[in-house]
């Protein structure tokens, strides 16, 4: 905890300030609702953290009462064998009155050196900012698919994982943990077999890309163990996806992508980290797009 003033502290979120902090998020970013914010805190607050990080950030606390807010979504991932923690740096808002103390939520979110810190959503014009914080992008754009006009493999099946699948058929435990935890978040969740090789498991998430007066139905790419597979699947999971009224599969991308039917963009999408364990694309699990939504 730090002291800055005899009222004004920097200390963690604990459950009691969710509704405060809910408050402050929707003076803050118009457009997002009340709900919005709450869905997620208690998402937040369900879910597993690793031992000795911040459930839910840090705040400004004036007087018992948040004027800002850093929301920190940590989790764990396997990286060359080892464990290594992630940090999704989430939500920043500060009451105009307290602007001054804003960079204090950051040093203090940022202060440890294990974790590698992601900015999966920055806005185009605080990208040279993110970039003199020390941040590098791992992502510079999206590849926006059309999955159904890609090849078809023959005798490849699609399954979809309900919220209350136990086990799955080739799959280790962590991994059907994850693909029924984000179903259980409205995730879509599939897994992929062939007659030779499989299961392969992947996660989607509903979007909307905006044209002018156009939003075409789309899917975002949440979880897949390496592109080349959702490559191989694409056919059948873009055929899947036509039954549900989706035309297109939105991926994370440095550029074209070999296979896929689609076009790649750099006008939105980049991705910075910062740490020791550079991301991996098409890992986007429980970050701010599930646990919030987009």
């Amino acid at each position: 905890m730090a002291v800055l003033t005899q009222k004004l502290r920097c200390r963690e979120i604990s459950e009691a300030d969710l509704d405060g902090v809910a408050d402050l998020l929707t003076r803050g970013f118009v457009g997002r609702s009340r709900h919005y914010w709450m869905q997620g805190l208690r998402r937040q607050a369900a879910r597993q953290v690793p031992n000795g990080y911040p459930r839910f950030g840090y705040m400004l606390d004036n007087g018992g009462m948040p004027v800002g807010v850093l929301l920190l979504l940590y989790s764990s991932r396997m990286n060359g064998g080892e464990t290594a923690v992630h940090c999704n740096l989430s939500s920043w808002y500060v009451d105009p009155a307290f602007r001054n103390y804003a960079p204090l939520l950051t040093k203090i979110a940022q202060k440890n050196k294990e974790v590698t810190y992601l900015n999966i959503s920055p806005a185009t014009w605080t990208w040279p900012i993110i970039e003199a914080q020390g941040f590098n992008s791992y992502c510079s754009g999206l590849f926006f698919s059309l999955p159904a006009l890609s090849r078809l493999e023959p005798g490849l099946t699609v399954d979809t994982i309900s919220p209350d699948t136990h086990a799955i058929e080739g799959l280790p435990d962590p991994e059907v943990e994850l693909l029924v935890n984000h179903a259980q978040y409205g995730c879509l969740s599939l897994v992929c077999r062939t007659p030779g090789g499989g299961p392969f498991p992947f996660i989607l998430i509903p979007m909307r890309i905006r044209r002018g007066w156009l939003a075409p139905p789309a899917m975002q790419l949440v979880y897949c163990r390496d592109i080349a597979e959702y490559v191989r699947c694409a056919c059948a999971i873009g055929r899947t996806l036509l039954r549900r009224g989706k035309l297109s599969v939105i991926l994370d991308a440095n550029g074209p992508v070999p296979g896929l039917t689609g076009f790649y963009s750099k006008a939105r999408g980049r991705k910075y980290f910062k740490g020791p364990h550079r991301p991996r694309l098409a890992d986007l699990t429980d970050t701010e797009l599930v646990l919030y939504g987009p």
